[in-house]
């Protein structure tokens, strides 16, 4: 299940929390634990289905794929593990889902279900969805604004259009990330057949989108750091230090950019562009997050 990358999730299920502490107060303990274990277990489930089917259609193979954290590929482990695996994850987070649902809002059960059937379809069905140039759309879109609702709903109840603007930045994060991973991977997914956004733009273009979405991110942050000095509940002294960590974050976070330019995307530079790209969402969720917590206070 690819462990390391869940960090994508994480993010967002501590960001949409935050942010209900912060501008609702809604926040509901047994609701967060009940989450988690749901939002676990679909991106877990999800990632095993990829594994799975990469392997089986030739995606990840001996001497192209280098991640060691591709098990079917080097370490020999049975393709029907992957699938057996993800069929347990998924029914886990389809209790979950019905318990939070009973609980809090019985919307959360076409939500879920949507992102469970996004999540197969990623990799899984007749025309996989990471076969084509939306793919980091609609990854971002589920993993980025629609978890960040779902989490939101289940604690307060209900969403507004105020609720998904704020969840805009991690949908333009977590597509960087999934940009950089095609952007790697181009030379196998074009000779798997693929056809994603990095494919059709180039390699030098789908790294500059990356870099693009990155800043997209960044700056709706700092923006939100600006607004936080204009709000007169808000300690003048906490919104300067939450606006001085967005743009510190940011700074970090350009430079880890220009640092990946400089190695290259590849096959053989994956795993540290992979790493780099993750410490960017990691900074952007303590960047962003740190807002939230400067408002609540």
């Amino acid at each position: 299940v690819e462990i390391r990358t869940k960090v994508i999730s994480v993010s967002t299920y501590i960001l949409a929390t935050l942010y209900v502490i912060a501008d609702t107060g809604g926040f509901d303990l047994s609701a967060a634990i009940i989450l988690a274990i749901a939002v676990l277990a679909v991106d877990m489930g999800t990632t095993a289905f990829n594994s799975f089917y990469d392997f089986a259609r030739g995606v990840d193979v001996q001497g192209i794929t280098m991640e060691p954290e591709k098990v079917l590929v080097h370490e020999g482990v049975a393709p029907a593990s992957a699938l057996i695996v993800s069929l347990v994850l998924y029914a886990i987070a389809v209790l979950s889902g019905f318990v939070l649902a009973l609980q809090t809002s019985l919307w959360l059960l076409p939500m879920g279900f949507a992102s469970m059937v996004v999540g197969f379809a990623y990799n899984g069905g007749p025309l996989p969805i990471s076969r084509t140039p939306v793919g980091e759309l609609f990854a971002g879109g589920f993993l980025g604004t629609v978890l960040f609702l779902v989490i939101v709903l289940a604690h307060v109840g209900s969403i507004d259009a105020s609720d998904l603007v704020f969840s805009l930045p991690s949908t333009l994060i977590i597509a960087s990330v999934l940009t950089v991973n095609n952007t790697c991977d181009m030379d196998g997914d074009r000779q798997a057949g693929r056809r994603t956004l990095s494919i059709l733009l180039g390699r030098t273009a789908g790294s500059l989108v990356s870099d693009l979405l990155v800043v997209g991110a960044f700056a709706m942050v700092v923006w939100r750091g600006v607004l936080l000095l204009r709000d007169p509940q808000v300690s003048q002294v906490a919104a300067v230090g939450g606006l001085l960590l967005g743009l510190v974050a940011a700074f970090i976070s350009i430079a880890l950019l220009v640092l990946m330019h400089r190695r290259g995307f590849s096959h053989e530079t994956k795993r540290p562009q992979m790493v780099s790209i993750i410490r960017i969402v990691m900074l952007y969720t303590i960047a962003y997050g740190g807002h939230f917590v400067v408002q609540a206070l």
